[in-house]
């Protein structure tokens, strides 16, 4: 559980104990505080995480697809968004081979 609450609540239909996530209020209120805390000066809400996170998949070339899938987005015209943003047009489309280690031309020995 990415964030779960500090205590235990007792379920009173079975009674067994779990630990249930955050309020949303409750990480919300910490998230601004950190936020206040650095000193960033711009907006930065919890949702901006989202966006970071689905900037730098496709920064790093994953398929918009697999971005679209991984935020839950029904429609990819929300996805698109994220690239529009990037305005990196057709430099998102990255080369599967620059991730090869090319050969080196030199060989040791006579």
């Amino acid at each position: 559980m990415a964030f779960p609450q500090d205590y235990h609540s007792t379920d009173p239909r079975i009674g067994v104990a779990r630990r249930h996530h955050l309020y949303d209020q409750t990480f919300q209120r910490a998230f601004k505080c950190a936020v206040e805390d650095v000193g960033i000066a711009k907006t930065v809400t919890p949702h901006t995480l989202r966006h970071c996170f689905a900037t730098h998949l496709l920064q790093d070339g994953f398929n918009i697809r697999t971005v679209q899938d991984l935020l839950g987005h029904a429609d990819l015209a929300t996805t698109m968004i994220c690239i529009h943003e990037l305005k990196l047009g057709g430099g998102a489309v990255r080369n599967p081979f620059r991730l090869l280690v090319a050969p080196s031309r030199h060989q040791s020995g006579p």
